[in-house]
């Protein structure tokens, strides 16, 4: 089994995560202060969001140069000495790789801009009057520029245009790209709105469909539109499969992590027969979760169904788009607890978002006064209805600084003012309490990502859903050749009887003491969770 079926992810966003030199904003040497904290912690891989250079207007998404390092993060030399550090201590580095788009400002596209007739008149798409499709955000996609007397197209944000991956020598250009950061050591890369590459090339209009009248996981956007021409097309699957030949050219093995949406029929196309596509794609129905054993039951069967072995999915609760899962959770720790036991030990490869470990919360910015561009363009949306949408319009309110202790800011920063204001309950939420506490959430964390290495049916065996169980409960096993562990979740605060051999099996983790288990059967409530061993 390669080391990416069974590694831990722990996802930073640069500029929050740690500065070094008090000018406010995160960077690459202070990622570099911090990784003994996220070793310690028992993480494997660190998957870092844009460094490159970028007018930040989507804070690196819109990258301006892929060779070169933002001056608010550093150098390429900084990268150099980050993956150097990290080999170091047995840990991955895995880059964000844009490549559906770039920044309107990066070189490409002010030349592209110009004439019809320029060398990289074609590296993007242009036309001369647009179609119907809308961007993945259900915003206008198409803009005109009056130099060409055309419009460019942008799956994302105005200022974001689509490359030309019709154009073969912008598809090399890209792949070259990849190439530049994989011989620099870098593990791999988490690909970013993969599905959206490659466009239908006859630019057919999507059909109309009162099926996505509204945004779903599946259809972000939503505008009664299926775009079923301009993502998720059989030449993106193709795609996928290159890069992955390029990628096998380099050892050790390197990742490919795929942000990608559609029903798991489409988004399964993207991990070829299971060796040549995407090694990992991301799962969004779970990040919408709902705090009911019977909704993740139902994710665990249909990741058991489509994804089997060798194929392998990924469980996250959070990221940089979407709302905190503590947040979601209305700060009850024993359910965070109980959502990091399911994480680490479902058959999956866990994606963890900075900060979640010590149980992080939104902050809240009024949209008006939003960083995110994205934010931008729904400010005609009221205040209180913003609030209680599944995603966040302004992403401002789940990208604060990681909260490290009680200090100024936190210990993010020694700086007046930084880009984003730490949450409010920093001096009561932070790393140094997380640590003093054995109870904390820190120590769940700790405690599973430690079992996960040490227990092979935890970190590679297969699962067995166990059905008949009372409602609220989940209860799986994990089986590595001679090696059986059960894991029981209790998603309810009541109290819940189950039979367990009480001669068969030993305790080997529980999340609190609200349990009983005598005479073959196991009592629990408020939230718990047990993993169990086999005795042989």
């Amino acid at each position: 089994m390669s080391w990416i079926q069974s590694t831990t992810i722990y996802q930073i966003y640069p500029r929050s995560f740690y500065d070094s030199n008090d000018d406010g904003i995160g960077d690459i040497q202070g990622i570099i202060q911090k990784l003994d904290y996220i070793k310690d912690l028992g993480f494997e891989t660190i998957w870092i969001s844009p460094f490159y250079t970028s007018p930040q207007q989507d804070f690196g998404y819109d990258i301006a140069d892929y060779f070169s390092i933002d001056k608010d993060y550093g150098t390429v030399q900084d990268v150099e000495q980050l993956i150097e550090a990290a080999h170091q201590r047995k840990l991955k580095i895995v880059l964000d790789m844009v490549i559906n788009h770039t920044s309107n400002q990066h070189p490409w596209f002010l030349e592209s801009k110009q004439n019809t007739t320029n060398d990289k008149a074609d590296w993007y798409i242009w036309r001369d009057k647009p179609n119907n499709w809308k961007s993945i955000i259900g915003t206008k996609a198409w803009h005109f520029v009056e130099e060409r007397n055309q419009y460019y197209y942008t799956s994302f944000l105005p200022f974001q245009p689509d490359l030309n991956y019709q154009n073969e020598t912008v598809k090399q250009t890209m792949f070259n790209v990849c190439k530049f950061w994989l011989d620099k050591g870098a593990d791999g890369f988490r690909l970013d709105i993969f599905n959206c590459i490659i466009k239908d090339k006859h630019f057919r209009n999507n059909p109309f469909s009162l099926l996505h009248g509204i945004p779903t996981i599946d259809q972000p956007g939503g505008n009664f539109q299926n775009r079923k021409y301009s993502v998720n097309q059989p030449e993106n699957f193709e795609l996928a499969k290159d890069l992955r030949a390029i990628i096998n050219q380099y050892q050790p093995d390197r990742l490919l992590l795929g942000e990608v949406f559609g029903e798991h029929h489409v988004k399964k196309q993207y991990l070829g027969n299971g060796n040549d596509g995407l090694h990992i794609i991301f799962l969004f129905d779970i990040i919408h979760f709902k705090f009911k054993a019977s909704f993740f039951k139902e994710r665990i069967k249909a990741y058991e169904k489509n994804y089997p072995f060798p194929y392998q999915p990924v469980v996250n609760f959070s990221n940089h788009d979407q709302w905190r899962s503590q947040f979601r959770l209305k700060n009850n720790i024993n359910k965070a607890k109980l959502l990091t036991l399911l994480q680490m030990t479902m058959r999956a490869v866990p994606v963890s978002y900075y900060g979640e470990e010590i149980g992080m919360t939104n902050a809240y910015i009024p949209i008006k006064q939003a960083k995110d561009k994205l934010a931008h363009a729904f400010t005609w949306i009221p205040e209180w209805i913003a609030k209680r949408m599944p995603v966040p319009i302004n992403r401002d309110n789940c990208r604060t600084p990681m909260q490290w202790n009680s200090n100024k800011n936190a210990g993010f920063s020694n700086a007046n003012t930084t880009w984003l204001s730490v949450v409010d309950d920093y001096k009561q939420r932070n790393v140094v309490q997380a640590q003093a506490d054995k109870d904390s959430l820190y120590y769940t964390y700790k405690t599973l990502l430690n079992l996960r290495k040490t227990n092979n049916s935890i970190n590679k065996g297969k699962l067995n859903l166990i059905e008949d169980t009372p409602n609220a409960i989940i209860m799986y096993e994990r089986i590595y050749e001679t090696e059986k562990h059960i894991i029981i979740l209790c998603f309810s605060n009541k109290k819940i009887s189950i039979p367990l051999a009480d001669d068969k099996y030993t305790i080997l983790l529980k999340l609190n003491d609200s349990f009983t288990w005598e005479n073959n059967t196991l009592e629990l409530s408020n939230y718990n969770g047990l993993i169990f061993r086999e005795i042989v």
